[in-house]
């Protein structure tokens, strides 16, 4: 991984992730991002995306190189910005064997009360725990 990332999370290509040219279909890189962010959830955050309640705002993607089968990639996972009530992150998809780069991408997530119907603002344990582990700032830098 590249510097920057210090939670990674190795995944497998699958079979059923190739399309008709033979490599991944370009919708699986979003799938990477997402099993990568779901263990980030656990291990950093100390808990589910759900339990955190969030829904997408924004995703990107840039692709680098073929993700081919068979093969694993090392998906890096980052937060690089702590809003009022939404935060950024960045992944990088690199392959496991000899560290090529694949695909990087950005999200952004709006924190949303579902039970309101509207965003809402982080949590102060969430913009710690965040914070903390990605060196970031710990008071809100935007008001998204």
């Amino acid at each position: 991984m590249s510097d920057g990332y210090r939670f990674t999370h190795d995944v497998a290509v699958r079979f059923r992730d190739l399309d008709s040219m033979g490599h991944a279909h370009h919708s699986v890189p979003l799938i990477f991002f997402e099993e990568a962010r779901a263990r980030y959830w656990q291990e950093i955050a100390g808990g589910s995306a759900e339990s955190v309640g969030y829904i997408m705002g924004e995703v990107q993607v840039r692709y680098h190189e073929r993700v081919r089968f068979p093969g694993t990639v090392r998906v890096g996972v980052r937060t690089t910005r702590l809003g009022t009530s939404s935060f950024d992150m960045e992944y990088e998809v690199r392959r496991a064997e000899d560290g090529v780069l694949l695909v990087t991408g950005r999200s952004v997530q709006v924190l949303y009360d579902y039970a309101a119907g509207r965003s809402r603002p982080m949590d102060d344990d969430l913009r710690r725990r965040l914070g903390e582990f990605e060196g970031l700032r710990l008071e809100p830098s935007g008001s998204r």
